[in-house]
């Protein structure tokens, strides 16, 4: 049988608890990486490097080996350790015992067979257990899940820090925290004990059970994005083609009940159909033909073969090469650091009214009111 470590992974567990046969196809293929999945990777270390030094431990600085290190990425990190150490002192108030576990192994093998993930920060104090992970991607990760019931692969995590740790310190309340600092998201989802194991005997156990034996139904949705057949995939493409029918029809004629239905799935149609072109395209690459179609070269634009060269060029002719560009708030506060910046600037800096955005009603920010035209273009 294919590794069944990767298919059965807490991070792809909201994929395979609600599609449980996709778990056996992506086995069958091979795991591949993006430069953005090699960057979180990294981010990821940095993370680690921080919060252990902050925590005491001798480590060595991990920057040099980091092909992305950045500004944005340092202080993405240092905000990370900052979080996580609030949250241990908060821990701390409520237990003179606490536990800082930092990319820890953690098993839930009662649940999901040969299932265990790493934890990034786990914090365990008496009665309270702590999942903290850091997402260094642009796509909001909600604590609470896409259910609100609670992110799937953090109760993973807690149930292993639950088996591990239960007997020691009488766990009774979780917390699951998302630090996602791209997004500027930062969420905790708090659960009880019982509510967790009656999630984890009565969905997670016997999905599992199916995902593992390749059975269940398929189900299309948000969670095809990380899916490796999310491009060939008959139930998703049945999906959106059904979808797709609302082409015909003007939006004017179209019911109110009828928009509704579709604005959910806008992101899934368009996502899918980006999936299809970008598999078509590598297959066409590696020389399957399409009939009707064919690979030609897209359009460029004109470069600069050495910029260095071009600016010593331009500077000697008496001209200024390059363009002058007031730094931005981030590269601004990085320049005059935090306190300076404050000081100097704090009275220049305002937050602009967002433009309109349609969103579910389950969406946190506050509903708008339509009535007014402050957002009205003249």
């Amino acid at each position: 049988m294919p590794d069944q470590h990767a298919y059965l992974s807490a991070s792809a567990s909201q994929r395979w608890l609600l599609c449980p046969p996709s778990a056996a196809l992506c086995a069958k293929l091979p795991d591949t990486s993006s430069s953005y999945a090699i960057e979180g990777t990294e981010a990821h270390r940095l993370c680690e490097y921080l919060l252990l030094r902050a925590l005491g431990h001798k480590v060595r600085g991990p920057t040099q080996e980091l092909d992305f290190y950045n500004e944005q990425m340092q202080s993405s990190a240092e905000g990370y350790r900052d979080f996580v150490l609030e949250q241990i002192e908060a821990a701390k108030e409520q237990s003179s015992d606490v536990e800082v576990k930092v990319e820890e192994r953690l098993d839930f093998s009662r649940w999901v067979p040969e299932g265990f993930g790493t934890g990034d920060c786990v914090i365990v104090a008496q009665g309270l257990i702590h999942i903290i992970d850091f997402k260094y991607g642009s796509i909001e990760v909600p604590a609470a899940g896409e259910d609100g019931h609670g992110n799937t692969q953090l109760k993973c995590y807690a149930l292993g820090a639950l088996d591990a740790y239960d007997f020691l310190y009488d766990i009774q309340e979780i917390k699951l925290s998302i630090y996602q600092p791209r997004r500027e998201h930062y969420d905790t989802f708090t659960l009880t004990r019982t509510e967790l194991l009656d999630w984890a005997n009565n969905i997670l156990a016997p999905v599992s059970q199916l995902a593992m034996k390749g059975e269940g139904d398929f189900k299309a949705g948000e969670h095809c994005r990380f899916c490796k057949v999310k491009a060939t995939c008959r139930e998703r493409a049945n999906h959106n083609l059904e979808l797709a029918k609302y082409d015909f029809a003007e939006p004017a004629e179209l019911s109110i009940d009828e928009i509704s239905d579709i604005l959910p799935t806008i992101n899934d149609l368009t996502s899918w159909a980006s999936d299809v072109k970008a598999y078509a395209l590598n297959q066409a690459l590696a020389g399957q033909k399409f009939p009707g179609y064919k690979v030609v070269e897209g359009r460029s634009i004109r470069k600069y073969k050495d910029e260095a060269q071009v600016a010593q060029v331009v500077t000697s002719a008496g001209f200024d090469p390059y363009e002058k560009k007031l730094l931005g708030i981030t590269a601004m506060t990085k320049e005059l650091g935090s306190k300076r910046f404050k000081e100097l600037l704090g009275d220049f800096v305002y937050k602009p009214q967002g433009k309109p955005v349609l969103v579910p009603e389950s969406d946190k920010r506050p509903e708008l009111d339509t009535a007014a035209n402050d957002f009205m273009e003249e």
